[in-house]
């Protein structure tokens, strides 16, 4: 460990979960979280970290129509060990049937454990909509049933409705969390039917759930498409929903039978029906 490390600090003007998302597919470590910022810190370089968001904010001004500026300020630290800090504020987490833990804590009887390594993953259990989606999976998916894990990060999801017997198809745009989803299906000795870098319409088959828990403009955007891998009759299961993007889920997906809205804080995980 070296005596110093570089502490970037991310501030972005709007759409603070894509700028979060998209430093997750840069930066495989943890990254701090504030209402207005997004923090890395790291003893390597962060100049492609830099980069990288300014040229984000402004592909999303493009597309979005709306200017999205991006602040960053990069600070020269004296060195802790910042990721054991990390390690020693995480604690297990219980949704329903699920018990999610690090790997320096131990499993809790009578629950189906699911063993997570936040500092290494995209997905703990930690966060609201994670936790959702755990509710939800552990009500609705039976054993038997086709599972498709849209966004699967650390593939927590998938894992946990593998758990409950599905056949679990997952995949992600990222490269680097399609291998720590692999890693995370065999840690916990599952494995999914199928894994692959992409999204959705990367496969033909028809499933009876559907999970992404994505962000709402994503959802957005592929909307059609995670209509058209669910079967008539199955389920989607949608998060990472920030409640003033309701509405508009709610026209995307206007067409389904709602089911269930999940609210957890600023958070909303929506539950629809796609009809026969």
């Amino acid at each position: 460990m070296g005596d110093t490390y570089r502490e970037l600090t991310v501030t972005p003007s709007a759409h603070h979960d894509l700028f979060l998302d998209f430093l997750q597919t840069l930066f495989s470590e943890a990254i701090e979280t504030t209402d207005t910022s997004l923090i890395v810190r790291t003893e390597g370089g962060v100049e492609h970290l830099v980069e990288g968001v300014k040229a984000f904010a402004e592909v999303l001004s493009e597309r979005l129509g709306e200017p999205v500026i991006v602040e960053t300020e990069v600070t020269e630290k004296e060195n802790v060990d910042w990721i054991a800090r990390y390690r020693e504020s995480i604690r297990p987490v219980e949704v329903g049937e699920f018990y999610v833990y690090p790997g320096w804590e131990a499993p809790k009887e009578g629950k189906r454990n699911i063993r997570i390594d936040p500092a290494l993953a995209f997905g703990s259990g930690h966060h609201e909509t994670t936790a959702s989606c755990l509710e939800a999976i552990g009500e609705h998916v039976e054993a038997g049933d086709e599972v498709l894990d849209v966004g699967c990060g650390s593939g927590i999801l998938g894992i946990a409705a593998s758990m409950l017997g599905a056949e679990v198809d997952a995949c992600d745009t990222d490269p680097l969390a399609v291998e720590n989803a692999a890693k995370n299906f065999a840690l916990n000795d599952c494995a999914p039917r199928r894994l692959w870098e992409g999204s959705a319409p990367a496969t033909k088959e028809s499933y009876d759930v559907v999970v992404a828990n994505i962000v709402a403009d994503v959802l957005k955007m592929i909307a059609k498409d995670l209509k058209a891998r669910t079967k008539p009759g199955g389920l989607l299961i949608l998060s990472g929903i920030l409640d003033t993007k309701e509405r508009d889920i709610e026209e995307a997906f206007g067409d389904l039978e709602p089911v269930r809205t999940i609210e957890a804080g600023e958070w909303r995980t929506k539950i629809y029906r796609k009809q026969g």
